[in-house]
């Protein structure tokens, strides 16, 4: 039986339509307004879900780094002060869920630490929660996220096979709704490094997770290539033009992007059906033509 996954409303695996989510991230550089403009593009072209990231930044950032000098576009600060400045609080993630519903759209959040998977829980109803490619080997944040009962999604980004491996065995000792992405952390993803036949080897190695992709390359062909390959829930940063201010920008889709991903992925969908031959009724005229039969 072929792996699959509830998220909200949706079915994720084998014989169900992809799932696309939108990364959001922090590309809306602390301005709920940018994030509603991409949540209103995103649902106008056809994505299930966005995401966003949730930190506490007096946890996520590094003692060393909290008083550093920073050049940003609201003037020089501390990077701690940087970080307070682009985190969505209790009031945008409202406004943010009441348009999501508006919208039927999913959204959610990959959670940097306990606080802010505490947050998401016990404030919103997520159909899933991810835990980003950097915090693949922090077993605790695994554990108690898989504990909240909301699906998981794992990134594997910047990670061994045996890392993996490892990741993937404890999560599935605290929870069978699992999804795994193939990943690659550069940004941008060298298209050469890709290696979307990694989604075959990961569906066939952990036969009882759905397998995804979160890209982070130039160019959309590859991540259409991902579904292809079998990846039933498909991750992309999206952003309102790559040349806005932010580290995640240039690896990130802008809308006219979005709509031709969302198309030709459905596409896709539609095109790599069950592997089993038979003769479909479309060919009948041909056949008896051609064939007289």
């Amino acid at each position: 039986m072929s792996a699959s996954v509830k998220l909200g409303n949706k079915t994720v695996g084998k014989g169900h339509p992809v799932y696309i989510c939108g990364e959001i991230g922090i590309n809306h550089n602390g301005d709920v307004d940018i994030a509603k403009k991409l949540i209103e593009f995103a649902s106008v072209f056809d994505f299930d879900c966005v995401k966003f990231q949730k930190r506490n930044p007096d946890v996520c950032v590094p003692e060393h780094q909290k008083s550093v000098m920073r050049e940003t576009p609201w003037g020089e600060m501390t990077y701690l002060d940087y970080k307070k400045k682009v985190e969505f609080e209790k009031p945008e993630y409202d406004d943010i869920k009441e348009l999501c519903t508006g919208r039927d759209i999913h959204f959610t959040a990959s959670v940097w630490d306990l606080d802010s998977l505490d947050f998401l829980v016990k404030n919103y109803d997520v159909p899933f929660i991810k835990i980003p490619s950097a915090f693949l080997t922090n077993y605790e944040l695994i554990e108690k996220t898989a504990q909240t009962g909301v699906p998981l999604v794992l990134s594997s980004g910047m990670s061994t096979q045996q890392e993996i491996d490892d990741a993937i065995n404890f999560a599935m000792s605290k929870t069978s709704q699992l999804i795994l992405c193939h990943c690659h952390s550069a940004y941008p993803a060298p298209i050469e490094e890709l290696n979307i036949k990694v989604i075959q080897t990961f569906t066939e190695r952990y036969p009882e997770v759905v397998i995804g992709y979160s890209g982070h390359e130039f160019g959309l062909d590859t991540t259409v290539m991902a579904a292809a390959f079998g990846a039933h829930f498909i991750e992309r940063h999206i952003t309102l033009d790559r040349t806005m201010w932010g580290t995640d920008q240039i690896a990130s889709v802008e809308p006219h992007g979005m709509y031709k991903l969302a198309r030709d992925i459905r596409l896709i969908g539609g095109a790599v059906g069950d592997g089993v031959k038979k003769l479909c009724d479309s060919e009948l005229v041909a056949r008896k033509k051609l064939r007289g039969v």
